[in-house]
């Protein structure tokens, strides 16, 4: 069995889920922040992994 999951990546600013990823649970712990474009704030933010 796979270990990936998917995770979901929400904007810091508007709170809106703009990507879904995949994560190895077991070599990562903790959780995932990346910069990415958000399509609300029309700009570059945080968006960090939220639950399901």
């Amino acid at each position: 069995m796979s270990q990936e999951r998917l995770i979901k990546l929400a904007c810091e600013k508007c709170k809106r889920v703009n990507y879904w990823s995949e994560k190895n649970k077991k070599k990562v712990e903790r959780k995932i922040e990346l910069l990415k474009f958000c399509l609300w704030c029309r700009k570059r933010t945080k968006h960090t992994e939220t639950k399901k």
